[in-house]
This record gives C-alpha cells, structure tokens and sequence, in this order.
C-alpha cells in the first residue's frame, strides 16, 4: 500500500512537472499550482516575491502583472496569508492576498495574473522612501527588473497597495514625465496618504484620459473619527479619508461622478466606471484599516469597473476566498 501512495505521488509529481510551463528562476510551489521566485537587492534593501499560475505562458497568452506594496509593518509571509493557528502573527491573517488572487484568477480567465510583493528591510515605504538616495529612481527601476522577466508577453501592468504601500506608487508616478502607457490600472487600499493635488492629480488625469483601459479605484474609511490611545489617529489633513475625497475633488474637474450611498459606504464612480471612490463612514469610530483588505478588497480593487464587479463577491462582505486560503505560506530561496 505504501509503495502504491509513493508511486502515485511520483507519477502525480511528473504530471505536474510535464504540464507546467515554469520560468526560467522560478519554483514550482505549494497546492495550488504556482510557481515563484525571490528577488532579494542588499543594495537597496528591497526583497520581493513574485508569484505565478504554473501555466498560462503560451506565445498568444496575456499576462497581467500586479506590482503590490506591502503595508507598513508586514512581510511578504504575512501579507501573502495563510491558514491561522495557534501562536501566529495576527498578520498572517488579516490581508489574505495569495488567495484573494486565488479568486482572482478562478474569476479572470482571458489574462495570465502575476503578482509581485513589494517588501523593504524598514517594512515601511514612507521610511524606505526617506532614508534611500534616489529613491524614487530606484521604484522605477524595481519596477522595470520584474516587468522585464515578464518581457515576452509585453504585460499590462496594475499598481496596488495597502497602507504605507501608497507611497511606492506615488513615487513612481512623481519619478516619470507620464504614468506609462501599460500601467491599466492603479488602485489605494487605504493608501492615499501621500496624494498631492499638483504632484500627482495632473498626472493622474492624463493617464485616465489616454485611453478606455484605465482604471482607477481607492478605498478608505473615515478615520479621522478614531481616537486611539487618547489621541486622534491621524491629523485632521493626514488620512485617508481626507485625502481620497481630495483627489475625487481634484478629478472631479475633469470627471462627472455619481453618488451611490450603499448601507455605510458611499459609492462614487465616473458613468463609465472607470474611476471608482469607495469611502466608509464611521458613525462607531472603529478602525477599519485592515478589514477595507481582508473582507475583499484586494479583489474588489481589481474588478472594479469591470462585468465581474460584486460578482461572487461583496465588497466589506463575508470572504469570499476562504476555500484559497492555503495550509503554509512557501517562499523559494533566493
């Protein structure tokens, strides 16, 4: 009996190995067939993780390659997500982004979905941005390194994150004369705390106008109702709810906007939606931060805009992703 489990196992690893189409540098991991690799830089202090369907790299295939900046105070490990038990971190499980991008790619099926985790050794990229010369150069050229192995399938290309992460992606807009023409999507999950009109809104709107591809999306609760430790969690100016409604002014001169009040949260999007504004009000003045991730919103900012919208899926509703929450978190070596 034993040797007939090893000799089905056998065969079912050769199967796999024989149908996957692996990249060159990359792993075969975990159970839910993907492939991955490490890209660790000493120099300026980044490591990333970029994770891969094993298949979907055909000559005529697309590939949709999602550059996600962690949140402050997270790893890689822990933003990925895995299975709770007793004794971990909480953050493994409050962001769940490997099996939101599980759902991603079971709802997805015309593109090839890669995603890419942005990490650096302050595990804070306001901090990293401060303290790193050049630093807004050196966004650009991390970027352009994993687009490059992905060269091939010329990919469209999403900026996303959550919390801190905000900062990589407005430094990568404030780095270029233009948000390049393959970027198609660029979402904030509760990040825009570094939105600045005259930075970032010109950019932002000829980037929206350049072509019906492109979407923009930015979730936020009211967080200048918190109070945490006797103190108010952010200046009145500081948050993100602040400085979200401040770019949807901003773009609203250039964009009509509908207003949709749904239960707690206001819905405001363009008629075509291609720009979409999610904002949480707060009456109880909890902190929503993390939740605006874990109950879909990885998902919802990638599908906004789109037929798949609240497709199998709510918004701030129960996960619809649990059955892609994996048992480990597994990271290849470097």
């Amino acid at each position: 009996m034993i040797k007939k489990v090893l000799l089905l196992s056998l065969l079912s690893f050769q199967v796999l190995h024989s149908e996957a189409q692996l990249l060159p540098g990359f792993k075969l991991s975990g159970s839910f067939d993907e492939q991955q690799m490490i890209i660790e830089n000493p120099a300026n202090q980044t490591r990333i993780l970029i994770n891969a369907p094993a298949k979907g790299f055909e000559k005529s295939d697309k590939v949709l390659l999602i550059f996600y900046a962690l949140p402050n105070g997270s790893s890689i490990e822990q933003t990925f997500g895995k299975k709770m038990k007793e004794g971990d971190d909480f953050r493994f499980g409050i962001q769940h982004i490997g099996a939101q991008t599980r759902f991603l790619r079971n709802t997805i099926r015309n593109r090839t979905i890669v995603v890419a985790y942005l990490e650096n050794s302050y595990k804070s990229w306001p901090s990293w941005n401060a303290k790193t010369p050049g630093s807004k150069e050196q966004v650009t050229s991390l970027v352009d390194e994993v687009k490059l192995l992905f060269s091939e399938w010329d990919p469209e290309i999403v900026l996303n994150g959550h919390s801190g992460g905000g900062r990589f992606i407005f430094s990568y807009i404030e780095a270029a004369e233009k948000i390049p023409d393959d970027v198609i999507r660029i979402s904030f999950l509760d990040s825009s705390y570094g939105y600045e009109d005259t930075l970032h809104g010109p950019k932002i709107v000829r980037w929206l106008n350049s072509g019906k591809n492109r979407y923009l999306s930015a979730l936020a609760y009211n967080d200048s109702m918190v109070i945490y430790n006797e103190k108010p969690l952010v200046s009145p100016t500081g948050g993100t709810w602040y400085r979200t409604k401040m770019m949807k002014d901003y773009l609203s001169g250039s964009f009509h906007f509908k207003e949709q009040n749904r239960d707690s949260i206001m819905f405001y999007s363009t008629p075509n939606r291609q720009i979409e504004f999610l904002l949480k009000t707060n009456p109880d003045k909890k902190i929503y931060h993390t939740l605006q991730v874990e109950l879909n919103g990885f998902i919802h900012s990638m599908l906004s805009g789109t037929k798949y919208e609240q497709k199998g899926y709510e918004y701030f509703g129960e996960k619809a992703y649990s059955e892609f929450i994996a048992d480990t978190v597994v990271v290849p070596a470097p």
